[in-house]
């Protein structure tokens, strides 16, 4: 795939998914690549990455990121983000000027693997685990691969309403509202332990780390906003350990444990790994999977794409789906389907 195809295909993604700013900044991006504009020089190199690796959410992070640090005063006047109005015409100057005056430090962002593990993705997986611990109720021990941050192995710290329903701690500065449609068990969460690895984590305690999980927000979204805001408020009372670690090597290191249901959960993450890391990701999951007891059981809680057939349209599509596989005895079974950022949550 080349650079103009993985920008067009981002600018789709982003007025699918609600940010009308980034898919017309992507656009003028299209554009200026084209005639051989400043694009050009900032993404040489990067011509032939694959989709997966993100290179268009890389590029708009990084000058995100200087806005937010008030490193771009003259964009952030565009930034609904900092307060500002975006503007296609004179927004796109202030954006191309920025990637002249600032080539050397946007190119040095790019190459830091995408930290696009979104807070909204945490009701997906709050709803999962209490269908989980209603069919195993025993305290969660809960180990997340691809991580970023860790801050949806806080979920259980955020509060959720639902058809006059409140899940949750009540004070939460995070608040999904309507979080979901659909039922949900009213069960009691107990989570053990909560750990993730990441093969680039990111410290939300630190004003840099802050810094680069707010930057891949987009600009143009205040309620996503809003939530990474307040993850990064109850990151700083509750605890998680983030390791920089491959996901195969995390999970080659896990072992279940006796009073507790392992869970292992990741969310729009897939598309990032090798297939030969996949492949080995699932292999070691049958393997714990087999050692499995009903006083050690484990879980694989996932939300990812799926590839659907849609002959009556007469092409494909996907759908994102909350899977949930229980060892022992392996059974699977799709709880809901979210959109991607998690918003749209249906339980089935």
């Amino acid at each position: 795939m080349d650079v103009v195809e993985a920008l067009q295909r981002q600018a789709i993604a982003c007025e699918d998914l609600g940010s009308p700013m980034y898919a017309e900044l992507l656009r003028l991006l299209v554009d200026d690549y084209e005639v051989g504009g400043v694009s050009v020089e900032v993404l040489a190199g990067y011509e032939d990455r694959s989709f997966g690796e993100a290179i268009a959410l890389r590029l708009l992070a990084a000058v995100h990121g200087l806005v937010l640090s008030g490193a771009a005063p003259e964009l952030a006047a565009f930034y609904p983000s900092t307060g500002g109005t975006w503007d296609p015409v004179l927004g796109w100057e202030a954006f191309e000027q920025v990637l002249r005056s600032r080539q050397g430090e946007v190119r040095s962002l790019l190459t830091q693997p995408p930290q696009t593990n979104e807070v909204g993705r945490s009701a997906s997986l709050y709803g999962g685990l209490l269908h989980l611990v209603k069919a195993v109720p025993l305290p969660v021990r809960l180990f997340e691969i691809g991580a970023s941050g860790g801050l949806n192995l806080r979920a259980d710290h955020f509060r959720y309403v639902a058809d006059g329903t409140s899940y949750g701690p009540a004070d939460s500065p995070v608040v999904f509202d309507p979080a979901w449609s659909g039922q949900v068990p009213a069960v009691e969460l107990r989570i053990a332990e909560r750990v993730g690895c990441d093969i680039a984590p990111v410290n939300p305690l630190s004003a840099d780390g802050a810094l680069t999980l707010t930057s891949y927000v987009w600009p143009d979204m205040p309620e996503r906003l809003a939530r990474l805001r307040g993850a990064l408020t109850v990151a700083q009372q509750v605890a998680a350990d983030v390791r920089r670690e491959d996901a195969v090597s995390f999970l080659n290191g896990l072992e279940l444990s006796p009073g507790h249901v392992t869970v292992v959960w990741h969310s729009i993450m897939w598309q990032y790994l090798r297939r030969t890391d996949r492949a080995a990701i699932e292999a070691r999951l049958e393997e714990l999977g087999a050692q499995a007891t009903d006083s050690t059981p484990l879980a694989h809680l996932r939300l990812e794409p799926h590839r659907v057939v849609t002959h009556e349209r007469g092409a494909d599509g996907w759908e994102y789906r909350i899977d949930l596989r229980i060892w022992p005895g392996g059974q699977r079974r799709t709880l809901g389907h979210a959109a991607p950022h998690g918003q749209e949550l249906f339980w089935d």
